[in-house]
């Protein structure tokens, strides 16, 4: 069942008493919170078991709020928010007196955005504020992009889930720093290199760690309980069955290339040769390898163009080093 306008009033009113909701977007669900509250933000740190340094998101409702947050608007980061917004592009800039520093991890800077989904618009006009919002799940885990992930993943913790269907684009928006005289991306995302670079004019730069703290960029992110093992496509097949016989429960991710293919595992998902519906369907994939009971993943990473930059972003940080590790 998806939202009536009755549910988006009072997702408003539980963030105005200073709950938490967890709301759809065109990328994940996020845990939102008043980002003008900082005991509603915190209430989101503990929720996740997010360390407090790591800054979220302020979702904004319009492009023309961004002078309300933010310290300075520079020209690239006007273009950039005239361009791609509403749509699953965050930019980092100086943050302005409205921002509390609970929602900045301590930082100066401000991630920002206004998404391209019409139930959190909706929201955020009801609301009329910022929510400040990460991803509704518990950190460095599999993002939702069902409002029954959230629900299987916090439970009670979250005042009210606001049910929007599933997300459109199926991994996270792509974060700009926007505040220096030459912008780069920090995390890839639903909107690609090759997009920006085409407004912008000139090549643009991707950095997997930055001076700039931003969600997305700890080492294990993204990760399914099962363990992730990234190999050549080619050798996949291979990996799997060598796994099997140590005694693994397998999940395969099996390339486009290798479509058709047999393969001695205990779930097999092919991936699609569309790179939008992979990231569509990536998180719901690896949410499903767990479900049936896989201790080991094994996948390759597709061509780093588009949006397979942002696919083998997420597939790299599965198979990073877990927390515990």
């Amino acid at each position: 069942m998806f939202a009536r306008s009755g549910d988006v009033e009072k997702a408003a009113g539980v963030l105005r008493a200073g709950g938490l909701v967890a709301f759809p977007t065109e990328t994940v669900y996020g845990l939102g919170a008043s980002a003008e509250d900082p005991a509603a933000v915190a209430r989101v740190f503990q929720v996740k078991g997010r360390p407090p340094s790591h800054p979220l998101i302020v979702h904004l409702g319009r492009v023309e709020d961004l002078g309300d947050w933010v310290e300075d608007v520079p020209e690239t980061a006007r273009v950039l928010a005239e361009r791609f917004w509403p749509g699953p592009l965050t930019l980092v800039l100086r943050r302005g007196r409205r921002v509390p520093l609970e929602a900045t991890g301590g930082l100066e800077t401000v991630a920002v955005r206004v998404p391209d989904h019409s139930v959190a618009l909706a929201l955020l006009s009801a609301f009329g504020g910022g929510v400040a919002a990460p991803s509704a799940n518990r950190f460095g885990s599999v993002s939702p992009t069902t409002a029954d992930h959230v629900r299987a993943e916090l439970g009670d913790a979250v005042d009210f889930v606001l049910d929007g269907g599933r997300c459109e684009v199926g991994v996270e928006s792509t974060i700009v720093d926007a505040t220096g005289d030459v912008p780069s991306v920090l995390r890839p995302g639903g909107v690609t290199r090759e997009e920006l670079e085409a407004v912008l004019g000139h090549p643009i730069e991707v950095h997997s760690t930055s001076r700039v703290r931003v969600p997305g960029q700890h080492p294990s992110h993204y990760a399914p309980r099962a363990r992730v093992v990234l190999v050549e496509p080619e050798n996949v097949v291979a990996e799997a069955e060598l796994a099997l016989d140590r005694g693994h429960r397998v999940g395969v991710l099996l390339p486009p290339a290798l479509a058709g293919a047999e393969v001695k595992a205990h779930a097999v998902v092919a991936v699609p040769s569309s790179m939008a519906a992979y990231a569509r369907g990536l998180y719901g994939f690896l949410r499903e390898f767990d479900r049936q009971g896989c201790d080991l993943i094994v996948a390759s990473l597709p061509v780093e163009q588009e949006l397979g930059l942002a696919i083998a972003n997420r597939l790299r940080r599965a198979a990073g080093p877990r927390l515990s590790e």
